[in-house]
């Protein structure tokens, strides 16, 4: 069997495993849910005014059978989630952005990400247009929590799914965005959105890439055209498109430590959180290991923020809801470092 059919096949059964045993045993888990009185999911975390503010999907149960695209995922709006500290007592705000306060919105409003710049703080956000095309909506709020009011327009250039800011040490923000299947990332690789491509690059070619831009100063556009954020494999070369262990699938994520940049991101089909570290921001990045094994449900969604000397992996499970897949939980757990620079592998499940 080819090593990356077999490494499908081992993250299929530690999946298949991990729902039996945690739809069995909830004192199973490594962490409990931050909140239960909603649905959360996708979380991405930051730190404003010395709290922890999450922006995360707001699941719903919208009674759409569950499909390879992800039409059950039907999500309409945003709550914001926030805490003075980790282990402490979480907030959950009010409607953040509903999805019919956003003038070109159709359906489907996904996995978001948050910025502040000069006081305003700024929602990333997808969903898809009146014509069914996933672009990146941006919207501003004068708190961290909201409300949002929300661009006429997406942003120009914009596709896909999944965006997340990264703001460096210079000041300078970049948007990171991307997913395949149900994400639509494959529709463009001509260059040109075409409905009806769902075709991946032969398993032998490049897989790929997550999109990356710099942000302008108002935060409100891209300041530079869109470019593949290229991971490469141990030897310099990009990872191939059947390399489904370790290419990308969706959730980009960028945060720095020292000179170093570390991107992250979710293998989708196998269920990794893993990552890859470079010397830019533009990258190249080397792929490195693993972050985060599999979790209850389908998705693997994730999140790295510094907070008061430490570092946190946010991510979600489906332990609410005993294991559905699209109405998910956002948790929280310590993320350590190798004396290398490494990351110490995380596992959603208690020995």
């Amino acid at each position: 069997m080819h090593r990356n059919a077999i490494a499908i096949l081992a993250a299929v059964t530690a999946v298949t495993a991990a729902t039996a045993a945690g739809a069995a045993d909830p004192a199973k888990f490594l962490t409990q849910p931050l909140v239960k009185e909603i649905y959360t999911a996708d979380p991405s975390a930051h730190v404003f005014g010395g709290r922890i503010y999450v922006y995360p999907s707001h699941d719903i149960e919208a009674g759409i059978p569950q499909d390879d695209l992800g039409s059950h995922f039907a999500m309409r709006d945003y709550r914001v989630l926030s805490m003075d500290a980790v282990g402490g007592p979480v907030t959950v705000h009010d409607v953040a952005l509903d999805i019919k306060d956003v003038p070109w919105a159709g359906r489907q409003m996904w996995a978001p990400d948050a910025a502040e710049k000069g006081g305003k703080y700024f929602l990333y956000f997808p969903v898809k247009d009146k014509q069914d095309v996933f672009r990146i909506g941006v919207a501003v709020a004068d708190k961290p929590a909201g409300p949002f009011k929300a661009q006429p327009q997406p942003i120009a250039g914009s596709y896909s799914i999944d965006p997340a800011v990264f703001k460096d040490t210079d000041g300078k923000s970049y948007l990171y965005f991307g997913g395949i299947w149900g994400g639509q990332l494959q529709r463009w690789k001509s260059g040109a959105y075409k409905a009806d491509d769902e075709a991946q690059p032969p398993n032998e070619q490049p897989a790929l890439m997550p999109k990356m831009a710099r942000l302008a100063d108002d935060m409100l556009g891209f300041a530079e055209p869109v470019r593949d954020v290229v991971i490469l494999d141990e030897s310099g070369k990009p990872l191939l498109s059947g390399d489904h262990a370790r290419r990308f699938f969706e959730a980009p994520w960028l945060h720095k430590v020292g000179d170093t940049y570390y991107l992250s991101y979710s293998t989708g089909d196998t269920h990794f959180i893993v990552y890859a570290t470079g010397k830019s921001p533009y990258g190249p990045f080397t792929y490195r290991g693993k972050i985060l094994e599999p979790v209850l449900g389908w998705t693997n969604h994730h999140s790295i923020v510094e907070f008061k000397g430490k570092t946190y992996l946010f991510y979600h499970d489906a332990q609410v809801s005993g294991g559905k897949t699209h109405l998910r939980n956002v948790k929280v757990t310590e993320l350590r470092y190798g004396p290398d620079g490494s990351i110490v592998t995380i596992d959603a499940y208690k020995e």
